[in-house]
Formats: structure tokens, C-alpha cells, sequence
């Protein structure tokens, strides 16, 4: 995206906030958001507001393509599952009007989100935020479509799951805005999924690198690609709750003086898939001959290891997400009949679990404490991969809740965020 180019009044405080599915789920839930933005609106905030399709309807648009053909073309899929978030807009800008705020809904393509054409998977390549920027100086709310944009041809693209989140987090870098609000159903960023844990402790703060790593390996509450925009264009971002005041967790680009815990959280995904070919020639340009055509075809690949044997082949397995299981292996299995390869195996009972920290960095022994954990429950590694803050481990699904309920506990995890620590928080 382009370095953005900005008119606006140097003494507006321009605030981006972002509502989620369940957040405007229903009519009520929508007045409920109204309200809210009103406050911040009679405070003096220059708001644009980012929302998804309403709790279910995305999952209903698809229900119908599916009755209609299973197979139907993505560019078609985009423009149903569009439609989505076209209704929550005009929702939330009449609630807005009734209230006696001037606000403008705009799609995705008004806003001139401009994107690549990968229908389903699109990237955010520039957005032309002059329209909003005048709306802005006019003091008014600006209510935009997220998870959607167009592409240079016009065809309406869409951003993938959580793209609202990516949506929310590119306008207040292209607005160079204050503050980036994402609500959500929870009240910030916890320690690993409460649901799994119920001792998880809400983070205070957490800092950009952490909570990419936290996103990337599975967490829930922030999409991928809006915390790498979030840290490009180092956008102030704050994750909070639709349904209940509270400071919510701040996520920080600079790691503050104070010494930052070994441990920042525990994110798993239960949705992954690995797939090994077996006996590829130990030779130069093979590597690239797999993943060239797994790159074309928009799989994404997360672990990889490689096998050499004393023979002169190699064996080389790497992880995809579920949903993407049979496709890969398909494709693996056209690759190894050009490359002579002995076969292809693979096994969709996969689940990831990563522990991240920036204190990792300072610390030895972090990865013999989380294998030795894993061994004393008994729990067999099939897969490892390791960042300069992370370290994740491929697992056996049924072990899954297990495994992160034993790591929470041996890095002491659990614990109340104290009263301090939310002050200084709010005060950040």
C-alpha cells in the first residue's frame, strides 16, 4: 500500500473502530454499537467504523451457493458473500442517523479498496481514502464494509475469514489514525483460549511481534495480515469488548524498559493437516519444484522438514490447513510422478501448538521445558518448528486440549492481571 498521503486537521483525534459478527448480530446488538460510537463521536473522535456481516449470514451466503453448485466460480462466491456486510452498513448508518449523527456507508469498492484478483484470498494493495477524509472534515461517522474491496478490473474481491480485521487496521494506516479499536466478543487477548483454560489471564499489553506470532500459530482474536499491517505502518491497536467496558489489550510496537515475561501466550489451531512425499531425488532445484506449484495454487504451508536418506533421496513433509488437505494432496501426487518419487502419505488428525514470548529471546531451555511437559503427558511430537520468539509443535488432535492445558501450567501462565497493571494500561 502506498505511504499514505493525508489533509486532514492536525488537531483531530481520527479513530478506526471495528465490529464483528457478533457484534452487530442482530438489531439490538447494532443499537447497542450506535450507542457506543455516539459516545465516542460526542467526545470529539473523527470515526470511521468497520463491520462484518451480521452473526451467521456469511455461513447462510454460502449454505445457498453450496444448494446452488458446490463448485462455483470464486469470483461469483465474492460477490454473494459481499452482500453481507453491505446490509450491516446501511444498519448501522441509519442507527446513526435516527441518533442525530450524520454518518455514510460505503462498500469495499466506494472506498476504492483496491486489491489483487484472488477471490477468496485477496490483499489489500492500496485504498484511495479521499472521500472518507473529506467526510471526516465534515464531522461525519464514515460506516465501512469490511473484508471486501475490488480489484483493478472492478470485480469485488473479498479478504478471506477475519478480514474485517485487515479492513479496519489498513484504513487507519492510510488515515494515519490515533488509535485502531477491534471489538469482539472478548475483552482482549488472554494468555491461551479460556475455553481450554479457564485460569488464562487477560494480557495487558502485548507487543506487535507476539501477538503476530500468536495470530500466525492459531489465536482467534486478531487476523493475520491485520497485525503485519498493524506493524508496518505501525498502527496504535487496541483489542476490547462489544459488550463490556474495560481497558482491553493494548498492543505495543516498542518493548517497554520493564523485563518482558518468558511466556506471552499459548495459541493452538486444531485445523491442520500435514502431507509427506517420500523418496524425491537428494539434488538441486527439487525444493522448488514442490512448493512452486503449491505457491501457484495459493496453499499455504506453515512447517517443513526434510529427510535425507542414505540413498540419495529425501523425504519432505510440511503442514497445510485442513480445509486445503485434499487439494495438497492431489497436487503432491501429480508433482511426484514427475520427479519420480517413491509416494505420497498424509495425515488430517493434526493440531498445532505454539508458546511465544519476546523473553524466549534472553532465556535458554525454553524448548526442553515444553518437550519435557509434553513427554511427561505422554503426548508424541510429530512436527517442530521454531522462530526467534516462538516455538510450535505438531500434535496428535485428541491430545490437543491436554497439551495446552499442561503447557499453561508449567510456564505459569495463570494469575489475575492486577488493578496496577490495568492502569497503566488505560493510561498508555
Amino acid at each position: 500500500m502506498r505511504a499514505p498521503v493525508v489533509s486532514l486537521a492536525k488537531n483531530m483525534f481520527i479513530a478506526v473502530e471495528k465490529y464483528g459478527g457478533t457484534s452487530v448480530g442482530s438489531v439490538e446488538r447494532i443499537d447497542a454499537v450506535a450507542d457506543r460510537v455516539s459516545a465516542s463521536h460526542q467526545k470529539g473522535e473523527r470515526l470511521v467504523v468497520v463491520v462484518s456481516a451480521m452473526a451467521g449470514e456469511t455461513n447462510r451466503l454460502l449454505g445457498l451457493a453450496e444448494e446452488i453448485d458446490p463448485d462455483a466460480q470464486a469470483r461469483e462466491m465474492d460477490v454473494l458473500v459481499s452482500t453481507g456486510e453491505q446490509v450491516t452498513i446501511a444498519l448501522l448508518s441509519m442507527a446513526l442517523n435516527k441518533r442525530g449523527i450524520e454518518a455514510r456507508s460505503y462498500t469495499g469498492g466506494q472506498v476504492q479498496i483496491l486489491t489483487d484478483n484472488v477471490h477468496g484470498k485477496a490483499r489489500i494493495l492500496d485504498i484511495n481514502a479521499a472521500r472518507v477524509r473529506e467526510d471526516l472534515e465534515n464531522n461525519r461517522v464514515v460506516v465501512v464494509a469490511g473484508f471486501q474491496g475490488v480489484d483493478e478490473e472492478g470485480n469485488i474481491t473479498t479478504l478471506g475469514r477475519g478480514g474485517s480485521d485487515t479492513t479496519a487496521v489498513a484504513m487507519a494506516a492510510a488515515l494515519e489514525a490515533d488509535e485502531c479499536r477491534i471489538f469482539t466478543d472478548v475483552d482482549g487477548v488472554y494468555t491461551t483460549d479460556p475455553r481450554i483454560v479457564p485460569e488464562a489471564r487477560r494480557l495487558a499489553q502485548i507487543t506487535v511481534e507476539e501477538m503476530l506470532e500468536l495470530a500466525s500459530q492459531g489465536a482467534k482474536v486478531l487476523q493475520t495480515r491485520s497485525v503485519e499491517f498493524a506493524g508496518k505502518y505501525r498502527v496504535p491497536l487496541r483489542v476490547l469488548s462489544s459488550f463490556e467496558d474495560g481497558p482491553g489489550t493494548l498492543i505495543t510496537h516498542e518493548v517497554s524498559d520493564m523485563e518482558q515475561p518468558l511466556i506471552a501466550g499459548i495459541a493452538y489451531n486444531r485445523d491442520e493437516a500435514k502431507v509427506t512425499i517420500r523418496g524425491v531425488p537428494d539434488q538441486p532445484g527439487i525444493a522448488s519444484r514442490i512448493f512452486g506449484p503449491i505457491s501457484a495454487a495459493h496453499l499455504n504451508i506453515d512447517m517443513i522438514i526434510q529427510n535425507v536418506a542414505q540413498d540419495g533421496t529425501t523425504d519432505l513433509t510440511f503442514t497445510v490447513n485442513r480445509n486445503e488437505y485434499a487439494q495438497a494432496m492431489k497436487l503432491l501426487n501429480e508433482i511426484a510422478q514427475e520427479l519420480n518419487a517413491r509416494d505420497v502419505v498424509g495425515d488430517d488428525t493434526l493440531a498445532k501448538i505454539a508458546i511465544v514470548g519476546v523473553g524466549m529471546r534472553s532465556h535458554s531451555g525454553v524448548a526442553a521445558k515444553m518437550f519435557d511437559t509434553l513427554a511427561a503427558e505422554g503426548i508424541n511430537i510429530e512436527l517442530i518448528s521454531t522462530s526467534e520468539i516462538k516455538i510450535s509443535v505438531g500434535v496428535n488432535d485428541k491430545y490437543l486440549e491436554l497439551a495446552v492445558r499442561a503447557l499453561h501450567k508449567a510456564f505459569e501462565l495463570e494469575g489475575d492481571v492486577t488493578e496496577e497493571t490495568l492502569t497503566e494500561a488505560q493510561e498508555t
